[in-house]
């Protein structure tokens, strides 16, 4: 049975991986178009590659510093998990940017030729779905070779089982099959906080540089080809939105998978349970799931692609891709977990510290309500920033006040709808935990990502239609074809924020999840006697200090933000004002000066940030000690959710507040009217709140959860208070 369960997960990867490779080639045979688009595109594919090469170089020495430190204090291991977790996560970045540099000017060209956008969107969708079959395949991949080759083969597994985990040959602390999961999370946890923060200041200094000065000052079109700041801009969305939205989303669903397997491995070495079979399958259980997901999504990503002729209703074609996927996600996994577990004796799900309610289902229906949640929270995100819905027209026509009530508007609606997002995962996780107790608030975490192909596809397919249509602008094609790209951006925004509502809810379920494995990792408790006290001064002021750190890594990279656009800013001025001709079109800018102002400002902002969020729970913990450290966690883990739903809620509903008014949405007011003008600058405010800010926080509580787990075997015996006799 086990064998089986592996080679479902097998078939899953190859096929998911031979249709991304298949779409990716459909896609680089299409026509360019015009000469002009051609260049433009290149220019754009040119920017995007010097970049990308820039920050891995970047992110290669940090990450061999890490991987050394791991392999000399944790295991070897686990320091080879993380290298791999590290080349999954950056490889399906890298995929993800290339395809989208290909398919963007291809996605122009069908909108110019065919006039129709049902067509346009099958090609915005192709490029998308390599990225995220790309993400779900390359993760799992990265997991199957873990786990057969340390798992199995090097008998980490079996060591669990029998009591005979080995140890680290410098420190002599355990080096458990859970400590080499944690690498391969680790890895990617690395690769996903530096695409997302780096290439979220980069887009988003673009973006502001080339929206201030180019629509408000100059009142010249977007991507109009007289802005210097344009190419830079369009290198952004794929760096940022593509290339950081794929690690982003891959970290998750890793996460999401290895806390429920790393979950299941603690219950049994803290005696929850005593059978192997039993802790054999809610090994596989996860991973298999995943893999089910994965062919769940073949087919619904296949919907959108076969399907002689799309309505023009974008957003329904793409709700009903994912929900193919989810409906056949649920219904394989009760497949897979009725014969996962049926052969487990009934007893063992009635242990208290097991607590299986519903017998061999119950990691199925634990799963299930993450599924929903994430549904439930995607329909929340979409009222709040689609502009079909009362919010966001709320803010487009608050936009006839000025700047200030846009902004105004913008926060309200962003801070109200926190609470709806968390009610739904409050009762996702209660009752993920009534079915299938600690294991199951695991199980609703992957459930949530489980069609996570799906989902990046849609989310990838955004970016990729923005880009188009600014190399319609750039090109001086009809008005006709922009409008067709616009249509499609416009879905495009609403679905981004609900694939980061995705993101959040899963990195809280996981959250936890990996807290419990935190505790069991230094107090030795066993199940039924594991407490956390949050009175304990030093958990309660960790928590504190944890509340405060989300605010702080946010300020930080709104500041970089600022400090990049600021540059940005002025260099759009600078050559409005002395390159003669310019405003006129006579002469062309210099754009790469703008492109090389983005990458030198990302680059140089995003290392303290992403150190910060790293180094944070390891000092804190070789100075306080590990309860200090669960409180940071526990305080991290609030704050960021409910931070991070603000930030990409109201961010989205910004944009779409533009766009609405754009779109004729407010009677008298069109681009370049004073509403226009203001909604711009909303649109500015929310840009490094919905693709940089929010983003990152997910992030940012699961890097500081796997971290701290990896590291807790070091300071729960070597802390600075411990030595001095404080605690």
């Amino acid at each position: 049975m086990d064998n089986l369960l592996l080679i479902i997960v097998g078939a899953a990867v190859i096929l998911a991986v031979a249709y991304a490779v298949f779409n990716y080639f459909c896609v680089k045979k299409m026509e360019e178009g015009t000469a002009r688009m051609g260049e433009i595109a290149g220019a754009v594919r040119i920017g995007a590659n010097a970049f990308i090469r820039y920050e891995y170089k970047l992110v290669a020495i940090i990450g061999s510093v890490i991987a050394v430190a791991v392999f000399l204090v944790i295991s070897w291991q686990a320091a080879i998990a993380f290298v791999i977790g590290a080349l999954m996560s950056a490889s399906a970045g890298w995929v993800g940017m290339k395809i989208a540099t290909y398919a963007n000017v291809r996605v122009t060209n069908r909108a110019r030729e065919s006039g129709d956008l049902g067509k346009t969107l099958k090609v915005a969708f192709r490029g998308g779905s390599v990225m995220g079959l790309c993400v779900a395949g390359f993760a799992l991949l990265g997991v199957i070779i873990v786990y057969c080759i340390f798992g199995l083969a090097a008998g980490q597994i079996k060591d669990i089982a029998e009591n005979t985990v080995g140890k680290n040959f410098i420190t002599g602390l355990p080096a458990s099959f859970t400590m080499t999961l944690s690498g391969y999370a680790l890895g990617c946890s690395i690769i996903a906080m530096f695409n997302r923060v780096g290439g979220g200041i980069y887009t988003k200094a673009a973006d502001m540089g080339a929206d201030l000065v180019g629509k408000t000052e100059a009142h010249i079109p977007e991507d109009d080809p007289r802005n210097p700041a344009t190419i830079a801009d369009n290198v952004g969305d794929n760096v940022g939105d593509v290339a950081g939205l794929g690690s982003d989303l891959l970290e998750s669903y890793v996460g999401a998978i290895l806390s429920a397997v790393i979950l299941a491995c603690e219950l049994f070495m803290h005696n929850a349970f005593a059978d192997t079979l039993f802790l054999n399958r809610l090994l596989l259980f996860p991973v298999v799931f995943a893999g089910c997901g994965l062919l769940s999504c073949l087919i619904g990503i296949s919907y959108v692609l076969i399907k002689p002729r799309l309505s023009k209703n974008v957003h329904l074609e793409l709700n009903i891709a994912t929900w193919i996927s989810a409906g056949v996600t649920v219904a394989a996994g009760a497949v897979l977990s009725y014969f996962a577990f049926r052969d487990v004796d009934s007893a063992v799900f009635k242990l208290e510290n097991v607590g299986f309610r519903a017998g061999a289902f119950s990691p199925w229906l634990a799963a299930v309500c993450g599924i929903v949640a994430g549904i439930v929270i995607g329909v929340i995100s979409e009222y709040y920033t689609s502009y079909d819905y009362k919010p966001t027209k709320s803010i487009a026509s608050s936009s006839k006040e000025g700047p200030a009530l846009t902004i105004t508007q913008g926060l309200a609606t962003g801070m109200i709808s926190c609470m709806l997002p968390v009610v739904v995962l409050a009762v996702a996780i209660f009752g993920s935990y009534t079915l299938a107790g600690m294991y199951g608030i695991a199980c609703a975490a992957f459930g949530m990502l489980s069609f996570v192909a799906a989902t990046v596809s849609v989310d990838t397919y955004g970016p990729i239609s923005d880009n188009a249509g600014g190399i319609a602008e750039m090109s001086g094609l009809d008005p006709s074809v922009r409008e067709i790209t616009d249509k499609l951006d416009s879905v495009g925004n609403t679905t981004a924020a609900i694939g980061k509502g995705f993101a959040i809810g899963s990195a809280a379920f996981a959250a936890l999840s990996l807290m419990t494995s935190y505790l069991y990792a230094f107090t030795g408790q066993t199940v039924s006697d594991l407490v956390l006290n949050i009175v304990n001064p030093l958990t309660l002021c960790g928590a504190l200090c944890g509340a405060a750190l989300p605010f702080l890594f946010s300020g930080m990279l709104i500041q970089a933000v600022a400090k990049a656009a600021r540059k940005m800013v002025e260099e759009v001025r600078r050559q409005f004002r002395e390159i003669d001709g310019l405003l006129d079109g006579e002469t062309m800018p210099d754009y790469k000066t703008c492109i090389e102002i983005s990458s030198q400002g990302a680059l140089k902002e995003m290392r303290i940030p992403c150190i910060m969020a790293i180094a944070f729970p390891i000092v804190t913990g070789f100075i306080f000690g590990p309860m200090f450290v669960a409180g940071v966690l526990i305080g991290a883990t609030i704050a960021a959710i409910m931070l991070a739903v603000f930030c990409g809620n109201s961010g989205g509903a910004w944009d779409n507040a533009k766009k609405f008014i754009e779109a004729g949405g407010v009677d008298g007011e069109t681009k370049g009217s004073a509403a226009h003008d203001a909604s711009v600058v909303g649109d500015t405010v929310g840009d490094p709140l919905k693709d940089t800010v929010g983003p990152s926080l997910d992030i940012l509580i699961k890097i500081m959860s796997t971290v701290s787990l990896v590291a807790v075997v070091v300071f729960s015996k070597y802390n600075l208070f411990e030595v001095l006799g404080i605690i």
